[in-house]
């Protein structure tokens, strides 16, 4: 990502962000991974068994044509052996297709993206295999790759019966989404129509909300659920799966909203093309196949880039607390013999999903600093020590954070952890401020890199919601590798506050 594009985005990340950045922060188990598993009809679970099945009958056509040979080894043959390599494939293939984002509702995408996909993760893991067997002989890698050949043809079969299975169980009424549809008269009318007539997609409308000036308008057999307006409590009460949004294009702000409480709730949101032009460039949208609806699309990075983001954190932490474990002692030291007290600080703060957690750093004040209460430091605060003005401008002090980016608390890029107390009150001044908390907080960041003071004001505090969403919603590991690049010349600048 260029710099001069960096510049163009980051000033309109307060509207790019808006849904893409919404939070969970009431209740994440609808956005966590087992919640994709807990309905019987969830289309993860049709794409699960496909690709089960279809690793079982490859395998069992594989051994038949190609090991089940009379001068074949005796072991092969034996049902141990059998169980064992089955289940080997089952969790080898389920977790490299996991990887691969190939676990999520596919239903909605077209059969060759979905296809494209399976087809991609296949040839990458084969090419992986194939290296890993390179000194062993041309025979073995030939049966290897024919083996993924076939499965790939198995696999793509499986998937295709489970979409028809699937739209067969919502034709018939056996899958059904419950789902609120909000908008204008004209516009909730011809989703209606859609969502009753078209019943491969399985909406079960449980009602509409409009406008007050257009409820009396409405008759058909929906009941209205409230007004525009009261669209937040309508869904706590409805919790619906899908919500169909058709507002008028000059409704910025309403559409805006109405997509991030359903996002904060776990909620689709789906949308009319001619709502394009709202949310294009500022969130991540997905073309329905089949429909003329439009998603908005929640999804931050894929699964394998969040295991590769998180397997980043683990070998960084490690590096720096291990390597530098002399270092970190003698600064501890320095701390104990320059005033009394821990040489390490904790302080609660607000992570992922607003879970609760205690930060470490180098203590770098007097040890009773916040005996009349937490408060933001200031330029020149008085009760920064003299050794701890060093460990300031240096970032220094953050040091022992790597434990929390260890045990999972924390991440080495993501926005700043913040107080609890001062959450609360920041919530209270901007709505959106709890979206931050979707990822996890970092020890650096897009804002760390840029930022120019160090303030309580209510423009400083929106000035790095801007940056913090804007991180959110670019979020990558090309983008993380820059922003930790850039940290280290930032704190060989001594650019910290002290």
């Amino acid at each position: 990502m260029g710099l001069e594009t960096l510049h163009i985005a980051e000033q309109n990340a307060d509207l790019r962000s808006e849904i893409t950045a919404s939070v969970p922060f009431k209740d994440s188990r609808r956005n966590s991974v087992f919640g994709m598993w807990k309905s019987k009809y969830s289309p993860v679970v049709f794409q699960a068994g496909a690709d089960i099945l279809a690793i079982v009958c490859s395998a069992i056509v594989f051994y038949f044509w190609k090991l089940s040979s009379p001068d074949a080894n005796p072991i092969v043959k034996t049902p141990e052996f059998i169980v064992t390599v089955l289940a080997t494939l089952i969790v080898f293939w389920l977790g490299v297709f996991w990887l691969s984002g190939l676990y999520k509702n596919w239903y909605i995408r077209s059969p060759f993206d979905e296809f494209f996909t399976v087809a991609k993760s296949m040839f990458i893991t084969g090419t992986m295999l194939t290296v890993a067997f390179l000194m062993e002989s041309g025979y073995i890698r030939v049966k290897l790759l024919f083996f993924i050949m076939l499965m790939f043809v198995v696999v793509c079969t499986m998937r295709f019966i489970a979409r028809k299975v699937q739209r067969y169980l919502r034709i018939t009424k056996r899958i059904t989404l419950p789902t609120v549809i909000v908008g204008t008269y004209a516009k909730a009318l011809e989703l209606y129509r859609h969502g009753v007539y078209d019943a491969a997609w399985g909406y079960d409308v449980r009602g509409v909300v409009l406008d007050r000036k257009e409820q009396q308008s409405w008759s058909e057999a929906a009941p209205l659920l409230g007004a525009i307006e009261q669209f937040e409590h309508v869904i706590e009460s409805v919790m619906p799966s899908v919500v169909l949004v058709g507002l008028d294009s000059a409704d910025h702000d309403t559409m805006l909203r109405i997509a991030s409480q359903a996002n904060d709730r776990g909620i689709s949101v789906k949308i009319l093309p001619d709502l394009y032009e709202i949310v294009t460039g500022q969130v991540k949208t997905l073309q329905i196949y089949g429909s003329q609806l439009i998603e908005v699309n929640p999804e931050l990075l894929k699964p394998w880039e969040e295991a590769m983001k998180r397997t980043m954190d683990i070998l960084m932490s490690i590096a720096v607390l291990v390597l530098g474990l002399p270092f970190w002692l003698l600064i501890m030291l320095i701390i104990r013999l320059e005033s009394r007290g821990n040489p390490l600080y904790s302080q609660p703060r607000v992570g992922r999903n607003g879970h609760v957690f205690r930060i470490y750093k180098f203590r770098s004040m007097v040890q009773d600093a916040e005996k009349h209460g937490r408060q933001w430091t200031k330029v020149g605060d008085p009760r920064v020590t003299r050794f701890g003005y060093f460990l300031r401008k240096t970032h220094l002090d953050e040091i022992p954070q790597f434990w929390n980016i260890l045990i999972g608390e924390m991440s080495i890029v993501g926005p700043r952890p913040e107080q609890p107390n001062f959450v609360e009150k920041f919530n209270a001044q901007f709505p959106y401020y709890n979206r931050r908390h979707r990822v996890r907080p970092g020890l650096t960041g897009w804002w760390q890199i840029k930022y120019t003071t160090y303030s309580e004001s209510m423009s400083e505090i929106e000035a790095r919601l801007r940056y913090d969403f804007f991180y959110i919603e670019n979020m990558s590991i090309k983008l993380d590798i820059e922003i930790i690049f850039r940290t280290v010349f930032t704190v060989l600048r001594g650019h910290g506050q002290a």
